[in-house]
C-alpha cells in the first residue's frame, strides 16, 4: 500500500498540533517529539508530518511512502519515467526513522520524495543540515542534483 505524505513546517509546534490534532478528529500523533510530529492516517491514507526546525513555514515537501522494496523500485521507475533527476539515499536517518529513499523536484520547484520506512531512529537525523543551502525539503540529500535550474 502507497501512503500520500505531506511535510509541513511550522512556527510552533504545540499550537500546530492542537489544531491538526482537532482537523485529524482527535487521532494522536503516531510519532510525538520536541521538534516534530507525525500521524500516520487511514482516512484519509496519509503519512503528515509537522516540524519546527528552522525552516520556513509552510509545505516543505511531499512523497510517497510505500511498504516494500517493490513498491519503492516502482516509484523511482515513475520519477524516472518523468525524465527528472533522482538522488537517491539508502539507509539514510530522517525525521527520527532510518529509511531508503529517493528525492526529485517537480517542474514547479516542489520537492518530493518516495521512500520506505525501515525502521525507527533515535535522532532526527543531519540530511537536512548537510544538504545544499538551497535546498528546501526537510531531509533532503546531501549531494544535490540540478535540473532545470533547481537543486534537489
Amino acid at each position: 500500500m502507497k501512503r500520500m505524505h505531506i511535510h509541513v513546517s511550522v512556527e510552533n509546534l504545540d499550537e500546530s498540533i492542537r489544531f491538526y490534532r482537532a482537523m485529524f478528529g482527535n487521532v494522536e500523533p503516531a510519532v510525538l517529539k520536541h521538534d516534530y510530529c507525525k500521524w500516520s492516517l487511514t482516512d484519509p491514507a496519509v503519512n503528515f508530518s509537522i516540524s519546527q526546525r528552522g525552516a520556513k513555514p509552510g509545505v516543505d515537501h511531499l512523497g510517497i511512502q510505500v511498504e516494500t522494496d517493490a513498491e519503492l523500485a516502482e516509484m523511482n521507475a515513475r520519477f524516472a519515467a518523468a525524465q527528472l533527476p533522482v538522488a537517491q539515499q539508502v539507509g539514510t536517518t530522517c525525521c527520527y526513522a532510518k529509511s531508503d529513499k529517493a528525492w526529485t523536484v517537480d517542474p514547479q520547484g516542489v520537492a518530493w520524495e518516495t521512500f520506505r520506512t525501515l525502521e525507527s531512529a533515535p535522532v532526527y537525523g543531519s540530511s537536512r543540515d548537510a544538504a545544499t543551502p538551497s535546498s528546501s525539503a526537510c531531509c533532503a540529500p546531501a549531494q544535490s542534483v540540478v535540473t532545470l535550474g533547481r537543486r534537489i
